[in-house]
């Protein structure tokens, strides 16, 4: 499949073209119309330092349905024991460049460059992107963030620097989704980590499908609020 090259006109070409590695095209920019373009069409941008901006469109691609959530008993006590807070929408910022920070500490590249972070700090403030923030003794020690249209939230990226951190606010986004009525979590690549907390891979025109009824939603462009108390209390049993 050939690498399409991006104009300044707002477009993607179709998602199936992508090659298979899930490389769809390359350019562009990432003002909030083309982000929300992408995004609207199961695309994302990936790229490292020094790279031009590169488009993404994976198959298979890695969902999180917020019910099927995995929460073995040990990260069940952690969550109940209350060693942990959750907050969200509060630190966002401090949030995405910690995702960065993380990487490079352990010596791993990051597409978090300024450009990006810088992006998804404007979808935030338009009310687009969210983040989860887990703190422990008034520091926080782990997080995620990721962009919601309709009923789908496209997770980009987390952190921990406690165990479980990240984890817990895995748990806490998925029972926050789950409370509101949202479809399902694009987690974009299979990892390890996302697979053994309940993740699946689907095939890219099934999540296509699925997300283009799930954009038909509402957009909730309002801050989140993610009740800790209803997600560390005894819930439904599963959480």
């Amino acid at each position: 499949m050939p690498i399409f090259r991006l104009s300044e006109k707002v477009s993607f070409p179709p998602p199936h073209f992508a090659a298979a590695n899930g490389l769809l095209a390359i350019g562009g920019d990432l003002s909030r119309e083309r982000l929300l373009l992408a995004y609207e069409n199961g695309i994302f941008p990936w790229y490292s330092p020094y790279d031009p901006i590169l488009w993404w469109c994976p198959d298979p691609r890695l969902v999180l349905y917020p019910g099927q959530v995995h929460v073995p008993d040990r990260l069940r006590r952690t969550i109940k024991s209350g060693c942990f807070r959750v907050t969200s929408d509060t630190a966002f910022g401090r949030v995405i460049r910690q995702c960065a920070r993380v990487r490079l500490e352990n010596n791993e590249e990051t597409w978090l460059v300024d450009d990006m972070i810088e992006a998804y700090c404007r979808l935030h403030e338009d009310g687009y992107a969210h983040s989860v923030e887990t703190w422990q003794n008034e520091q926080l020690v782990g997080g995620l963030y990721g962009v919601c249209l309709g009923g789908c939230f496209f997770g980009e990226s987390m952190f921990t620097r406690a165990r479980d951190a990240s984890k817990v606010a895995l748990v806490a986004l998925c029972r926050h989704m789950e409370k509101n009525q949202f479809d399902m979590i694009d987690c974009q690549v299979a990892t390890a980590h996302l697979l053994w907390m309940g993740a699946r891979e689907v095939p890219r025109k099934v999540f296509l499908r699925q997300l283009q009824t799930s954009l038909k939603k509402p957009t909730p462009r309002d801050k989140w609020v993610v009740p800790f108390s209803d997600f560390s209390g005894s819930g439904n049993g599963r959480y």
